[in-house]
This record gives C-alpha cells, structure tokens and sequence, in this order.
C-alpha cells in the first residue's frame, strides 16, 4: 500500500481538527443551553389561569400561609374525621399545579380518614414567586407549620407524601420533622441521575444546580417509609425506587406496580397497601 502523500496528510489532519473543534464548539453550546435552561426543564408549573381544576372531595378548603422567602403560598385542605386521625402532607411532581392532584389527596381522605393537605410551590397555581429547589423546601415548611399550629396536627401524626419530584420536598421535611411516616411514589435518587437517564451525554451530575439529592438524605430519614413505582416507569426509572429502598432504614415497604408507567393513579392498590403499612408500623 502507498504511502500518503506529504500534503494530503496534512490536509487531512486540518480536516480532523477542523472537525474535532466543531463537535466540541457544538458540545458546549448544547451544554450551556441546558445550564441556561435547567429550571425551565426542571419546573413545569401551569399556572391557575392555564389550568384549574374542581376539588374531587366536596369538604376542600382554600387557605393561604407565607413561606419563610416571602412567597405566599396557596393550598387546599380536606379536613380530618377527627385531629387524632392526624395529616397528610402531599408534595407533588413538577408539572401542573395542585388541582391535579385533587384525586390523590381525595382518595387518601376516604383511606385514611386523615385530613390531607396540597400546595402549589412558589410560581405554581396562584402561589406567587418563582420555582427554586429552596422554594419548594420552604414552601413545604410552611406547610408543615400550618398544619401543626392552625390545625393543631400532632407532628407525630403528619404523613408525608412525595410524588416524583415531590419526593426530595417530603425527604428534606423527613429529615428536619417529626412525622408519622414518608410515602415516596415514583421518586427518584436525585434530580441529576433521573436527567442523565433522559441526556446521557450530557455531564448532569457536574452540571445541575437543581439537586433533590434524595439518596444521600434517606437515611436521615427515622420513621417508617412507604415506596410505590412502576416497573414501565420511563421517566424515573425504576431501579431509582429500589435503590431509595435499598438505602433506608427499617420499617420499610416496597409496592412494585408490573407494567404501570409514571404517574399512573392505582387508587384502590395504592391505598389499600398504605392503610396495611401504617397500621403495622406506625399506628
């Protein structure tokens, strides 16, 4: 085989590096578009004048509480058959608003008897401000502080419900509140190794600023847990709910749902599970 010439080779070595630069270039300007739009990616928020939906339980109530940024929060509040049948807590996903998830939370009045609290994170629904990881800790702090001191809720009797990325509010709360027990469905181990699932070229874990770092939290976490995930799950994987599981203390429990995907209510599945949980392991 001939050899290449002298000038060709140079040529083509000017062409590879030309090459080479451009992929790079081109990298990192995809790179520095998901920087630049990481929260716009991260939070989905509708706001009430997009979508608003009807309470599915008659007895919902509005109220309003102030999180410790300023931001004025907005909730809905099914009350308790009685203060001692204690609260739910719900911290939902990133898409929507509170309205949502008005089935969830009327589903686990009738379970659980317990009274069930929704609210919408700054920027969601009509709470004002803007979406931030520390919006949605101190959203959910206020929610907590209202049920405890204008609902009179026993902390111990405080339920706390995390759905997607909910689940890193309710973590965070779990391990700062006393509480009955954590309910994590479809959650995943933190927000950068769910975004390296959907954008695995891209460096999520050295890159995101949004972290709902769930894994190295869990095990803060001293009371009973509750996981729920699907196995056809293709926004959270399901391994991330295994490997929650894998991490936290004891009493545990792990509800597998066979072909079900993100999102999807299971009513009757779901709850029928918990209410046996709870009144095991945290009567």
């Amino acid at each position: 085989m001939s050899e290449v010439p002298e000038p060709r080779r140079r040529w083509l070595l000017r062409r590879v590096r030309r090459w080479a630069v451009l992929l790079l270039v081109t990298y990192l300007v995809i790179v520095a578009v998901f920087w630049f739009l990481e929260r716009r990616l991260v939070f989905r928020p509708s706001s009430a004048e997009e979508a608003w939906l009807k309470p599915a339980d008659a007895r919902t109530q509005d109220v309003w509480f102030y999180a410790a940024d300023g931001s004025k929060i907005f909730g809905r509040w099914i009350p308790p058959e009685s203060p001692q049948h204690g609260a739910v807590l719900i911290t939902y996903g990133n898409g929507g608003n509170l309205t949502h998830r008005g089935k969830l939370a009327a589903d686990l009045r009738k379970a659980l008897g317990a009274g069930v609290l929704l609210f919408d994170y700054p920027g969601y629904g009509k709470s004002s401000g803007s979406p931030t990881e520390e919006g949605c800790y101190a959203a959910g702090d206020a929610a907590y502080q209202w049920l405890t001191a204008e609902q009179k809720i026993a902390p111990n009797r405080i339920i706390l419900c995390g759905e997607s990325l909910g689940g890193g509010t309710a973590v965070e709360l779990a391990t700062r509140h006393e509480h009955r027990a954590l309910v994590l469905i479809y959650t995943f181990t933190s927000l950068p190794a769910a975004a390296k699932y959907h954008y695995p070229f891209l460096p999520t874990h050295a890159l995101m600023r949004t972290r709902f770092d769930n894994l190295s939290k869990i095990a803060r976490c001293p009371r009973p847990v509750f996981f729920l995930h699907g196995t056809a799950d293709r926004v959270v994987p399901f391994s991330h709910s295994e490997q929650l599981y894998a991490a936290a203390n004891e009493p545990k429990h792990f509800v597998r749902l066979n072909g079900f995907g993100h999102s999807e209510l299971v009513g009757d599945v779901f709850t029928t599970e918990l209410v046996k949980f709870l009144n095991e392991h945290a009567p």
